[in-house]
């Protein structure tokens, strides 16, 4: 389980077995392991890993036209707890903070 930021350092979501959830455990997304991106639950990019721990939307990115397909529901798993902030982070040209 990894705890996912915001760039104002505000948890947002968690990596559970490369599923995304929320903070109170649904299932939003998954992860995309050969093209290192989360999709959400229709197949439509998401975004990405930027800075170790901070998911992020990349205006950018090639893979914002594809539809993968729709991975299914995983559920809920939970809550893990509230990490605290994380601190800020600047972010380069053309990123963004996703929308959830």
């Amino acid at each position: 389980m990894e705890f996912l930021f915001n760039s104002k350092g505000k948890h947002i979501a968690n990596i559970v077995n490369n599923q995304l959830h929320s903070p109170t455990g649904e299932n939003i997304g998954h992860y995309i392991l050969n093209d290192e991106i989360f999709i959400d639950m229709r197949g439509r990019y998401l975004g990405e890993i930027f800075n170790n721990n901070r998911l992020v939307y990349n205006t950018h990115s090639s893979y914002r036209n594809v539809n993968y397909g729709s991975y299914g529901n995983y559920g809920n798993v939970g809550n893990y707890g509230n990490p605290g902030n994380y601190g800020s982070v600047s972010l380069y040209s053309g990123f963004r903070d996703i929308q959830l």
